[in-house]
Parts: C-alpha cells; sequence; structure tokens
C-alpha cells in the first residue's frame, strides 16, 4: 500500500521551516555579510517553505522599508552557500538543507485586493447588498 502525498507540508516540514526561517532572521540582522550588495540592507524573511526531504528550502523575503527586490534576490542566491552553512550551525538537522530566495508576492496581491475592495463601484454594490439584507430582516 502506497502512502497518498499531500499538497499539506507536514508538521515536521513546518517546524523545520520556521527555525531556519528565525536562523536567516538572526544571521541577516548581524550584518556581517561581506557582499557590497547586501551591506546595510534590511531583509524580512516572511516565510521558509522546506522540501519534503528537508534537503532544500525556499526563503520568501521583502526588502525591509521598500526597495528593488530583483537585486536583493539575486544577492542572496549569491550568498546563499554561506547562509546555508551558517544556518547549519545554528539550527540542528541532519542534512542541511539548500537554500534559494524568492520574492514575496503575499502582500502585493492583498494590496491588490484591498485596492479593488474600495474602488466605487465595489462600495456601491457593498451598499446596495447591504440594503436589501436589511429589507429582507424587516420583512420576517
Amino acid at each position: 500500500m502506497t502512502r497518498q502525498r499531500s499538497a499539506q507540508p507536514s508538521q515536521r516540514q513546518l517546524r523545520v521551516g520556521e527555525e531556519i526561517r528565525h536562523a536567516l532572521a538572526r544571521i541577516l540582522a548581524e550584518g556581517h555579510l561581506r557582499d557590497p550588495a547586501l551591506a546595510g540592507r534590511g531583509v524580512t524573511i516572511s516565510e521558509v517553505r522546506v522540501g519534503p526531504n528537508l534537503r532544500s528550502a525556499i526563503a520568501y523575503v521583502i526588502p525591509f522599508a521598500g526597495g528593488e527586490v530583483a537585486s536583493l534576490i539575486v544577492a542572496l542566491n549569491h550568498a546563499a552557500p554561506y547562509l546555508r552553512g551558517r544556518v547549519v550551525q545554528e539550527v540542528k538537522l541532519r542534512y542541511a538543507p539548500s537554500l534559494r530566495f524568492a520574492a514575496d508576492e503575499a502582500f502585493a496581491v492583498a494590496g491588490r485586493i484591498e485596492e479593488i475592495l474600495h474602488r466605487p463601484e465595489v462600495q456601491r454594490d457593498l451598499a446596495a447588498e447591504d440594503t436589501e439584507s436589511k429589507d429582507d430582516n424587516d420583512a420576517d
């Protein structure tokens, strides 16, 4: 009998991802990186997703206080081997996961949804729906 693969990460994946996220945040906050593209740049690590075999991890990042995302991702991916070595020193794992960095688009998507919800035509539709529901409640 074979086990069905779930689309959801396991508890272990979530726990290891969170440990790696905390370790990366500490390492980047120390500011000991020699890469001039990363020197003095603040980075927010919003999430780390670890693969099912715990040998690969993708860290989703956002530049702190805005800034260009593309150059930050390139610089972090260039520094990934060094960061991997530092993460291994802080997080005790059987295998050191390979690190990859990607831009976190979740906040941009949330911003677009917020913008859509505040459009006049959407506000008008919501007000009309609210009026209809009050009329239905009054009829009862």
